[in-house]
């Protein structure tokens, strides 16, 4: 009888082993602010451009960085200032004017991130509005975290593609933690729209 008791107990143990273990594995997402005042401001903007740097506090220690000039963005990660300004995330520049969204999207295991997803606003030249000034087209970019170099990874076209924002975190859980920077080419998730059109422009 207490033999059998025991087995019992440990199965049932093993069974909430196996739970605690699927529910640590579980794939999910946080969100943080890179608004102004969420963040702090590198040195003063320069007068020559308005051209400013600032440094955000993302998950899991790690710092977003974004650095605007002539009316175009980076956004970059890292463990510090320093290492996000290397990582290649930090040297792809998007020909047409653009824009970041202050709200980062973070997919991660557990606590543990491993990918961040953010809405650009990529401006259309051809598509001018009443007072002349180029209407933007909206984009979702994949971009993969350490362990290993930051970069881009999917664009998902937000107009073209009604379910962008799943696309993008699909796109997020089976490509970022295995895609080679600098060897992989960037994914173009979805139907090809405007804003892919434009930020792939070169």
């Amino acid at each position: 009888m207490m033999n059998r008791i025991t087995c019992i107990g440990l199965a049932v143990l093993m069974i909430c082993i196996g739970l605690n273990s699927a529910a640590a594995q579980t794939v999910g997402s946080t969100y943080t602010s890179t608004g102004p005042k969420d963040c702090r401001q590198i040195g003063k903007p320069s007068e020559l451009d308005g051209s400013t740097t600032r440094a955000c506090s993302g998950k899991d220690g790690l710092l977003v960085l974004i650095a605007e000039d002539d009316l175009r963005e980076i956004v970059s990660i890292g463990r510090n200032r320093k290492q996000a300004a290397e990582e290649p995330a930090a040297k792809v520049w998007f020909a047409p004017f653009n824009s970041s969204e202050t709200t980062i999207e973070w997919r991660a295991v557990g606590a543990k991130p491993f990918a961040i997803i953010q809405r650009w606003h990529i401006a259309d030249n051809a598509d001018p509005d009443k007072q002349g000034r180029p209407n933007t087209k909206a984009m979702l970019v994949v971009t993969r975290l350490p362990p290993g170099p930051v970069c881009h990874v999917a664009y998902v076209d937000a107009i073209a593609n009604p379910t962008a924002n799943e696309l993008a975190r699909k796109a997020a859980d089976d490509f970022a933690r295995g895609f080679a920077c600098g060897k992989d080419e960037v994914k173009i998730i979805g139907t090809r729209g405007r804003a892919v059109e434009l930020a792939t422009m070169r």
